[in-house]
């Protein structure tokens, strides 16, 4: 008879989670690994736009395990979450959890895990923004401080996180799997026509720059996302900007009764197919998203990044990310249209093959 597989759950909470983990569940096949993958969705995310529509694209399955715990505030999301893992995994206890990213949810899974237990791999591990009152750096830190295999997306991460004490055994510079994820879907992003309601005005690839605003620290204080939308503003007098609207920014707008300026085209948010063909057609990118940083600096796209810090400081020394303030957006917005922009330097590692690394890495972890 042969061996019953263990479970291998992969804990997808929120949009950004999907395509991290997808790089890892494509590569699991040919690892031949004694273990099965499930998709574990716990809820924060929970509409087609965040979420569903995105499985399919990415080659993933409908969550075996779907959890329904609503996104609310911080500690709402985190404990009702724990609670949720907690009766779920003491009835089905699997060999191991992957978490992936830094929201709430993901945090949740961590000490939910430890706490029953369970060994925990934390991917995209090591990253540092020096915030430390942002809530996605308290939870990095901490899932990392708690997890027992930590897969980083660089070898600089890898080393923070020696540095901060992890064990050398833990730790592997596995790559980026966002960009593995990028690479097999490029393609089929390119091949979809831009959107009608862009079409129709006159916009065509090469002629926009995309925008993307969500985090707190830009959008939940009404005076520094009025500054945002002045400044975005300003910059679409040099070039129509696209603005898939997260719906935390659509909300704090609303609320604040804030209207969409001049040469700004919004949209509602977009599947992960759709997204990636606007940004592979971009002139430009203005983020505050670490993954869209990513994605930017492997298709060599002038990235103007909306924060004070970045917790991927990788992609800043690969030349084409740079930090920006409002103020300084349509400058940098000119300058990139000037060619005054350097191209993107090659990271190493991000060259598709983190999923195999982690399914290496599971392997000798379990051989050991």
């Amino acid at each position: 008879m042969p061996t019953p597989l263990g479970e291998l759950h992969l804990v997808a909470a929120a949009r950004p989670n999907l395509p991290k983990l997808a790089a890892l569940w494509h590569a699991l096949p040919a690892s031949r690994l004694p273990l099965r993958p499930v998709l574990l969705h716990t809820g924060q995310h929970q509409d087609p736009a965040m979420f569903g529509d995105h499985l399919a694209e990415l080659g993933l399955p409908a969550p075996e395990i779907a959890l329904g715990v609503p996104g609310g505030n911080h500690a709402e999301t985190t404990g009702r979450t724990m609670m949720a893992l907690h009766a779920a995994w003491a009835r089905r206890r699997p060999a191991l959890v992957v978490v992936a990213g830094d929201v709430d949810g993901s945090l949740a899974a961590a000490l939910a895990a430890r706490k029953l237990g369970l060994p925990v791999a934390h991917l995209e591990a090591g990253l540092r923004g020096g915030e430390a009152d942002m809530p996605e750096e308290i939870n990095r830190r901490a899932i990392d401080a708690v997890a027992t295999l930590l897969w980083a997306p660089d070898e600089g991460s890898a080393a923070r996180l020696l540095a901060e004490g992890a064990a050398p055994a833990a730790v592997r510079a596995v790559g980026n799997a966002m960009i593995d994820t990028l690479r097999r879907n490029l393609a089929a992003a390119r091949a979809r026509p831009l959107p009608e309601e862009l079409a129709s005005k006159g916009l065509a690839p090469g002629g926009y720059g995309l925008v993307t605003l969500h985090r707190a620290g830009n959008v939940d204080d009404p005076a520094r996302l009025a500054a945002l939308l002045r400044a975005l503003g300003a910059a679409a007098a040099h070039l129509p900007l696209v603005w898939p609207v997260h719906p935390r920014s659509a909300a704090r707008m609303a609320a604040a009764r804030l209207a969409l300026p001049p040469g700004l085209h919004a949209l509602p948010p977009q599947s992960y197919l759709a997204f990636l063909g606007l940004l592979a057609g971009a002139r430009l990118v203005a983020t505050d998203s670490g993954g869209v940083q990513e994605e930017a600096t492997a298709l060599d796209l002038p990235c103007l990044t909306l924060r004070p810090s970045t917790e991927r400081p990788v992609t800043l020394k690969a030349g084409s990310s740079r930090l920006v303030t409002p103020e300084a957006l349509p400058a940098a917005v000119a300058a990139a249209l000037a060619g005054d922009w350097p191209r993107a330097r090659p990271i190493p590692l991000w060259d598709g093959g983190a999923g195999p690394r982690m399914a290496a890495h599971l392997a000798e972890v379990l051989a050991a």
